[in-house]
């Protein structure tokens, strides 16, 4: 009898020690209540909500409405935001953390010159500068020669080592052999270059690298299909339609997706006709081949800022200027795709210019036509789905990850607001608070 009463005391004296745990488990979440209060508020969609705030417990979005109608914890703590307008973290599709600009350092000097340690290190500071513009999420392309790094970039910001964006990565890329750079034409033929990607020949190599490519970390398979390998040093398709099918193939298998770099209207429609989800540049494509990425469900991600950051360095482009002939290009297919109806994502190159003025390429796609509404769910809705996050990313919704952003003004009716970014959230961390 004994026994059974001590034990009995036991259980209720361990049943009440987790209830006052239960309990102080639930002071510190309301301790980790913020209720972000602003002149607007715009969700992803539709138009701005003035009066509106948004409620983040633990890290995700827990409501979103009219300030008056949030019934917050007691213990949260309020932030208010005048004169801005609250909006979800801004998305980049085409990135590229350790390139930095080419009039700093050519693209073969970064890839040829510049230790991998280094590089990596600096990219460091490119995704804190990113975070600090308000783009909380990026779809980095490529490490360009860097080997594996964006791996370790990527766990150095999930774990809080460095700031940065939320990193979707592709690893090192793939490209058919003998096709990219630095270019071969260019060096000693006896010279052992480091190549600015993973180099595969036939359908058992290109779905190797794949497979490496895929157990090293990599979230999203990206592969070049063409490349300036013509006589003339034009652009050319580099893989064969079966190898193309044979790496989305590879791709699709494993759950991930694959993004194509293709300029030229034979290989974008390559690309489209393996399967490819997302197909980057794309500024030879034709309204057939824009009408089959329609038909397909394939994205378009523009990088409408990288020709004219190349025309400045290189061609005495001034902004505001005659354009160059990439820049007449690149306007075209963005304005074609739009037209036909093709599902279009905000992905710059930044890289190619300096990390954290992302925003210019939403500045360009306002420019030539869309609306700023429009630009700004190409930078979150449209780029979270097509990143096949919708759900978390993207909107300020219930149940999201907190991802917010306030700037100055209010960019649905001035796409230039983004350029005064004055409070950063990131997963329901304050990482900028003007």
């Amino acid at each position: 009898m004994r026994t059974r009463t001590r034990t009995r005391a036991l259980t209720t004296i361990a049943l009440a020690a987790l209830t006052l745990l239960a309990a102080a488990g639930a002071q510190a979440a309301e301790a980790r209540a913020l209720l972000l209060c602003a002149d607007r508020v715009w969700t992803g969609d539709g138009k701005a909500h003035p009066g509106w705030a948004v409620l983040v417990v633990d890290g995700r979005v827990k409501e979103v409405g009219p300030l008056e109608a949030i019934g917050a914890p007691l213990e949260t703590e309020r932030i208010s935001l005048p004169g801005k307008t609250l909006i979800p973290g801004l998305i980049d599709l085409h990135s590229h953390v350790l390139l930095h600009p080419y009039n700093e350092t050519t693209w073969d000097d970064q890839v040829i010159k510049e230790q991998v340690e280094y590089r990596t290190l600096l990219a460091g500071k490119h995704a804190a500068d990113t975070l600090q513009a308000g783009f909380t999420t990026l779809r980095d392309l490529g490490t360009e020669g860097a080997n594996y790094a964006d791996v370790g970039i990527k766990r150095a910001i999930e774990q809080g080592v460095v700031a940065g964006p939320r990193l979707l990565i592709a690893t090192k890329a793939i490209v058919a052999s003998f096709s990219y750079g630095p270019a071969e034409r260019s060096y000693r033929p006896d010279m052992a270059l480091p190549y600015g990607a993973q180099e595969a020949t036939g359908i058992d190599e290109v779905t190797r690298a794949v497979r490496e490519q895929s157990a090293r970390g990599a979230d999203w398979i990206k592969f070049y299909a063409d490349y300036r390998t013509g006589v003339d040093g034009t652009s050319r398709p580099t893989f064969t339609l079966e190898e193309m099918q044979a790496m989305v193939a590879a791709t699709h298998v494993t759950g991930r997706k694959v993004a194509v770099h293709a300029s030229t209207d034979a290989a974008i429609r390559m690309a489209v006709l393996a399967g490819a989800d997302t197909i980057e540049h794309g500024y030879g494509a034709s309204e057939a081949t824009f009408r089959l990425m329609k038909e397909r469900g394939t994205a378009y991600v523009p990088t409408l800022t990288a020709p004219e950051a190349i025309g400045e360095y290189f061609q005495k482009h001034v902004r505001g200027g005659a354009p160059t002939p990439g820049m007449v290009d690149a306007a075209r297919a963005f304005q074609l795709a739009r037209k036909v109806g093709v599902v279009i994502g905000n992905g710059s190159d930044v890289g190619v210019f300096t990390h954290g003025t992302n925003a210019r390429e939403l500045e360009w796609m306002v420019r030539l036509g869309m609306t700023p509404v429009e630009a700004l769910r190409a930078a979150t809705s449209v780029a979270a789905g097509i990143l096949g996050k919708g759900r978390e990313l993207g909107t300020l919704a219930p149940g999201a990850l907190a991802d917010v952003v306030a700037v100055e003004g209010d960019p649905t009716a001035d796409i230039a607001a983004l350029r005064q970014v004055r409070f950063v959230m990131k997963g329901g961390k304050v990482y900028r608070r003007d």
